[in-house]
C-alpha cells in the first residue's frame, strides 16, 4: 500500500505506508484498515506493536506520527516523524510533516539555525553512514599498500609520484575520523521530545525559578545527562536542564 492521498498541498495523513518485507502482514493491514476507517487508536497500537518488533524501520515510525497527529497528540507525532528522519535522513514526507506538526507548538520555540560547519558535521558523521567511511579507510589503506609494493618491486614504479602514499595516507586518516565519529553516535540517543507541556528547563543546580517553560513537542538536543536530569539545548540555543521523566529519546 504505497499510494498517498493529501488534505492539503504539503501534508500526507488520509493514507498510511505499507511495510516492504517481514511478517507483519496481519498487523498491518489491521493497523491500516483502522486508520482507513478513522479508528486511529486502534491503528496507534498496531503500530505501536510493529515498531516494538521493527524499531529500524522508518514507514513504521512514519505512520504512527500520522496516527497521533489525528489524535491531536503532538509531542507523540514529532517523536515519531523525530525516528523516522532519524532512521532515514532523507524522508522527505516525514520532515515535511514534522514542520506541519511542530505548527500546532503553542508559543514554540524558533529555532535559531545552526552554523554551516556545525551542519555538515552532524550530516557527514550520522550513524548509518560509519560503514561507508570504514569502507572508504579500507579501501584507501589498501591503495598506500599497492602504491609502496609498485614503488619498491615494480622497474617503472619510481613513475608514481612520491607524494601520493602521503597524500593516500592522509585521506585515510580522515575517513578513519569520519568513520569512528559516526560509530560513535551510533548508540547514543542526541535528540529528545517534550512529552509536557511548559516542562520547567532548570539552571545546573535544578533549583530555584525555571529558565524557562519549554513547549510540549519541543525537540531538544542531548548534552549529558546526570541522575534524574538531562542537559539539553532548546531550538534557539539556551541550555538547561530537563527532568528525564519530561522527554522522550528519540
Amino acid at each position: 500500500m504505497r499510494k498517498l492521498a493529501f488534505i492539503s498541498l504539503f501534508f500526507v495523513l488520509s493514507s498510511v505506508r505499507g511495510l516492504a518485507g517481514g511478517n507483519f502482514d496481519t498487523q498491518w493491514q489491521k493497523g491500516a484498515s483502522c486508520y482507513e476507517q478513522m479508528k486511529y487508536d486502534s491503528a496507534a497500537w498496531y503500530f505501536e506493536q510493529i515498531a516494538a518488533i521493527k524499531p529500524k524501520n522508518a514507514e513504521v515510525y512514519y505512520n504512527l506520527g500520522n496516527t497521533y497527529y489525528r489524535l491531536n497528540k503532538v509531542a507523540l507525532a514529532v517523536l515519531n516523524y523525530e525516528r523516522a528522519i532519524q532512521i532515514e535522513p532523507g524522508y522527505k514526507d516525514a520532515k515535511d510533516n514534522l514542520l506541519l506538526t511542530q505548527g500546532r507548538i503553542s508559543n514554540r520555540i524558533q529555532p535559531s539555525g545552526d552554523i554551516f560547519f556545525i551542519d555538515w558535521w552532524q550530516s557527514m558523521t550520522h550513524p548509518r553512514k560509519a560503514a561507508t567511511w570504514a569502507i572508504l579507510a579500507f579501501i584507501t589503506f589498501t591503495l598506500i599498500i599497492v602504491c609502496l609494493a609498485v614503488r619498491r618491486f615494480v622497474k617503472s614504479g619510481d613513475k608514481l609520484p612520491m607524494q601520493l602514499p602521503g597524500i593516500l595516507g592522509f585521506i585515510c586518516t580522515c575517513f578513519l575520523v569520519l568513520a569512528f565519529a559516526a560509530a560513535q553516535r551510533t548508540n547514543l540517543a542526541t535528540a529528545a521530545v517534550v512529552m509536557q507541556n511548559d516542562a520547567p528547563l532548570m539552571n545546573g543546580e535544578q533549583k530555584g525559578k525555571p529558565l524557562a517553560l519549554v513547549p510540549e513537542g519541543t525537540t531538544v538536543k542531548i548534552i549529558s545527562e546526570k541522575s534524574n536530569w538531562t542537559e539539553v539545548t532548546l531550538p534557539d540555543g539556551r541550555t538547561g536542564w530537563l527532568a528525564q521523566s519530561l522527554i522522550t529519546k528519540v
